[in-house]
């Protein structure tokens, strides 16, 4: 499917994001979802994109990374995704170009050990520096909203963290030879402002920056929903083709486990 007719740019800027209460619902039992693990999708090969024409830097392999500003343990310099996948990614951009837009991409397959670091380890201890009070329950919770675990003894193939997949990744939009677009909080802000429809609220009293990455946010939500990506909705950023996540949104089997 090609995607060079995308709908003029002004209108996915002005079409609101749906409230998305529903999905961060569902959200919670995706990890369950069913994955047709003989699809043939599932044995593509990985494929960088920087090698695809697509813009990006592993976010995790910089030490430049708010909010962490450290190299994280376990973390790889590539950016890989299955080959359907860089295949949708090379025409999106393809339509993105037109405006003098590209993608930008932050992260995508991610090893284990930074998956679970940052469940296990890093998110946990800032929650309970943050909010002292929280229970440990309460903390996990939060956890398990952004971070998904994955098994110390390796990954279920039946259930893998969608990173581990090669069918999520994290994104934003950039002018090409420019900066990315401003869409209201930085990379892996992981708080309620990183809701994809957050700014999707009626008020006199917006300020010009909120309109801006309201506008940007819907740009990128509309652009990669129209080529058949599912929106992580706690993360503006998140997008996956294929994954549980994506299933469990779809309603239809998913088509990435691990990559062999």
């Amino acid at each position: 499917m090609k995607y060079a007719t995308f709908i003029a740019m002004e209108d996915y800027a002005a079409k609101p994001i749906p409230n998305l209460d529903a999905l961060r619902e569902l959200k919670k039992q995706y990890r369950t979802w069913e994955i047709d693990i003989s699809s043939s999708e599932n044995t593509e090969a990985l494929v960088d994109i920087r090698s695809l024409g697509i813009a990006g830097t592993n976010h995790y392999f910089s030490p430049t990374n708010p909010p962490y500003h450290q190299h994280i343990p376990g973390s790889i310099e590539e950016l890989l995704v299955r080959e359907g996948v860089g295949a949708k990614l090379v025409e999106i951009n393809k339509g993105l170009k037109g405006k003098g837009l590209e993608l930008f991409v932050f992260d995508a397959l991610r090893p284990l050990a930074i998956q679970n670091y940052f469940h296990d380890e890093w998110f946990p201890e800032k929650l309970r520096t943050l909010y002292p009070e929280w229970s440990e329950e309460k903390i996990q919770e939060e956890v398990n909203q952004y971070w998904a675990k994955g098994s110390d003894a390796g990954i279920d193939p039946l259930s893998p963290p969608p990173h581990t997949t090669g069918a999520a990744l994290d994104l934003t939009l950039k002018r090409i030879g420019g900066e990315p677009l401003w869409m209201g909080t930085i990379f892996d802000d992981v708080t309620k402002e990183a809701h994809t429809d957050l700014l999707e609220k009626d008020t006199e009293e917006f300020s010009f920056t909120e309109q801006e990455a309201r506008a940007n946010r819907r740009l990128l939500y509309w652009t990669m929903k129209q080529a058949g990506f599912e929106n992580n909705p706690t993360e503006w950023w998140h997008f996956s083709y294929g994954d549980q996540m994506w299933g469990t949104f779809r309603s239809e089997p998913a088509r990435y486990s691990i990559p062999n």
